[in-house]
């Protein structure tokens, strides 16, 4: 194993990474100590996903070696993987607001989500069609009340209206808890591959300004929401269309992100951080 210091830059890197995380894991009482046993479990399941040499898989003593966590740990661990599958909601949620946002007969002219009726009698675009759409083991009024309660969808008189905000749930901790942890390791993990010189480079790019007043960044945040909405939508279609021609294709274990952010905040320069020395510089990676 490399005895080596780590780069100063990397190290710097992960302690900002790591300040919002930690944030939140105070805010739900998750204490260092339960944070320590789940990265202990997490070294070991990526050195043995990411770190074999050929087809063999890794022994406990090497697992332990490129770790530093104790063999019987790293036993312990393949003996009881732990098992995680996504909230019933988040999945069901997605794939009918993903068929709304994409699917033929859902859209206006302009791209947009129609208002749906509640039902219909000639086979026509309807709220309850588009859930029997994606699955028949759900009421479509009972998914309706939940939505209803979470802001997801506005009723007017018989119209079922998608609000444009219900990519992000505003209530439902654990749906909002799990689209958290997908966006965010789908963004680390391309730019770890890039880092790392992984073929091909994923797509990832920013920009980023300093020096600007609270009204700008104000303005320029009310700019990018209609962008970023009208890009996530036309991918969204695209993937949809992609994906009925893909049915009969052979090897259908590929799957894809694509998302857009945006962040603001007081600008002051850290004393570790020598590219916040220049905010105002205006850059785009």
């Amino acid at each position: 194993m490399d005895n080596t210091d780590p780069p100063k830059a990397l190290v710097r890197a992960v302690r900002r990474l790591l300040e919002p995380l930690v944030r939140l894991l105070i805010a739900h009482g998750i204490t260092y100590p339960l944070l320590s046993a789940l990265l202990k479990n997490v070294y070991v399941e990526v050195a043995r996903k990411h770190f074999r040499v050929g087809d063999k898989p890794l022994t406990d003593s090497r697992v332990s070696v490129l770790t530093g966590v104790h063999r019987k740990d790293v036993k312990r661990f393949r003996e009881e993987p732990e098992a995680f599958e996504a909230p019933a909601s988040v999945s069901l949620g997605a794939q009918i607001i993903g068929l709304w946002t994409g699917g033929a007969g859902y859209l206006d002219e302009s791209g947009a989500p129609l208002p749906l009726p509640r039902s219909t009698t000639d086979g026509s675009p309807s709220f309850d069609g588009l859930v029997e759409q994606v699955s028949k083991d759900v009421r479509p009024r009972t998914l309706l009340d939940e939505w209803l309660r979470s802001g997801w969808v506005d009723v007017e008189g018989d119209r079922v209206i998608l609000n444009t905000h219900a990519f992000v749930p505003r209530e439902g901790f654990d749906d909002q808890v799990y689209f958290y942890g997908r966006n965010l390791h789908d963004h680390m993990a391309a730019g770890t591959h890039n880092l790392l010189g992984g073929t091909p480079t994923f797509l990832e790019r920013a920009v980023f300004y300093g020096d600007l007043s609270e009204k700008s960044v104000s303005e320029l945040e009310e700019l990018a929401r209609p962008a970023a909405m009208k890009a996530v939508q036309d991918l969204n279609r695209s993937a949809l269309e992609r994906k009925d021609k893909d049915q009969e294709a052979p090897g259908r274990k590929h799957r894809f992100s694509f998302g857009v952010y945006f962040y603001s905040e007081s600008d002051e320069p850290e004393d570790d951080d020598p590219g916040d020395e220049t905010p105002g510089d205006g850059r785009d990676r």
